[in-house]
């Protein structure tokens, strides 16, 4: 254990978000996120949820601000009759996290997942809520 960084955060996500350089993407899963099968970098988080996980990351992790949209979620398939509220909890997290509005983007479902396969590592969750993935593009710390 260490002062100031939450106990969610394993040594090995630690190790991974310390590698990560400016414009390396992180994946945040959901329970039904195909991770292990897309993943270069795998961590998994079970029992703890993606709202979670994404405020103890954010808390070590700067979003990129010299992109237009530093977050990413999965867009819903048309037809989907799926409520998203956790995507309200994600613009909180986000926008305090970085003290501005943070834009955030929406990505067609096999998109997403063609981008998962690029990004620095995947974070599996236990979060039950549908469509509730995220990306998280990193910035560069400033101070």
């Amino acid at each position: 254990m260490l002062k100031g960084i939450s106990p969610i955060i394993s040594p090995e996500l630690l190790k991974i978000l310390m590698e990560m350089g400016h414009g390396d993407e992180l994946v945040i899963g959901d329970g039904n996120f195909p991770g292990a099968s897309l993943a270069r970098n795998l961590v998994r988080l079970d029992g703890h949820g993606v709202p979670e996980a994404l405020e103890a990351i954010l808390r070590l992790y700067p979003l990129d601000p010299y992109v237009e949209a530093p977050v990413a979620l999965m867009q819903v398939v048309p037809g989907d009759k799926v409520e998203t509220p956790i995507w309200d909890v994600y613009h909180t997290l986000c926008d305090k996290s970085e003290g501005r509005p943070v834009p955030f983007e929406h990505v067609e479902r096999f998109a997403f997942y063609e981008r998962a396969k690029k990004a620095y590592c995947v974070v599996m969750t236990g979060e039950t809520a549908l469509y509730a993935n995220i990306i998280l593009k990193k910035g560069v710390v400033t101070e």
